[in-house]
């Protein structure tokens, strides 16, 4: 696989990474679907293997997530610019202290703003909390399932 087709396949994956804290935008079928692409052209055991531990990952992801409840966006008084922001940072969070940094990334990006628009800490504390316990955990599942396979993807192409 050529150095163009690879970025194109992790701009896919960095697409549904996005989609997974944009309402609206299926995130972790378009990284399944990045991860598919991937291993079709590739077509080592490495790249099946990537492919199936993907799917083991994404399925487990959508049982847990059933079990969730249901994101409420706006009932949690989050903007979604706000929201976008937090999962931003949860992304940045997970390449700066690789796995364990996507939760507290989400959960300080998320602060930083309710911060920002709320203007003191206690009122952005309490609306952090607040907004965690409506739709946090969902979005936390998705967004680490993702990032967990967009990690084994990486380390596939790097040391593969």
């Amino acid at each position: 696989m050529g150095t163009w087709q690879l970025l194109l396949v992790g701009l896919v994956m960095l697409l549904g990474l996005l989609g997974v804290v944009t309402p609206g935008v299926p995130g972790p079928p378009i990284v399944w679907a990045g991860v598919l692409w991937w291993s079709m052209t590739d077509r080592s055991a490495l790249a099946w293997a990537v492919l199936a531990g993907a799917t083991g990952v994404l399925l487990l992801e959508q049982a847990v997530s059933w079990l969730l409840p249901p994101r409420r966006l706006r009932g949690a008084g989050i903007t979604r610019r706000a929201f976008l922001v937090a999962g931003v940072a949860g992304i940045a969070g997970f390449f700066v202290l690789p796995v364990l940094g996507a939760v507290p990334g989400f959960v300080g990006g998320l602060y930083g703003v309710e911060r920002q628009r709320l203007g003191g800490h206690g009122a952005a504390w309490a609306s952090t909390r607040n907004v965690m316990r409506a739709l946090g955990t969902s979005v936390l599942v998705e967004l680490f399932a993702c990032l967990l396979v967009v990690g084994g993807w990486i380390g596939a192409v790097v040391w593969g």
